[in-house]
């Protein structure tokens, strides 16, 4: 549960700012969309892979 307190006298847009911030950084939204459809341990693991060959391939495009 992310707790957010705003300020006496502080913009409610300040406020709403640092909570969509701590969302994001917490990947709160991001694990409730994964854990909503079960997948198998064997397509998480391809999953891993084909994610770590793309960020291995960006940094190769990069480099160059």
């Amino acid at each position: 549960m992310i707790i957010i307190s705003v300020n006496p006298g502080e913009p409610i847009e300040r406020a709403l700012k640092r909570y969509k911030r701590k969302v994001r950084n917490v990947k709160q939204l991001q694990n409730i969309r994964e854990t909503q459809y079960f997948t198998k341990k064997s397509i998480q693991k391809r999953n891993q892979l084909n994610k770590a060959i793309y960020k291995q391939g960006l940094k190769v495009k990069e480099d160059i």
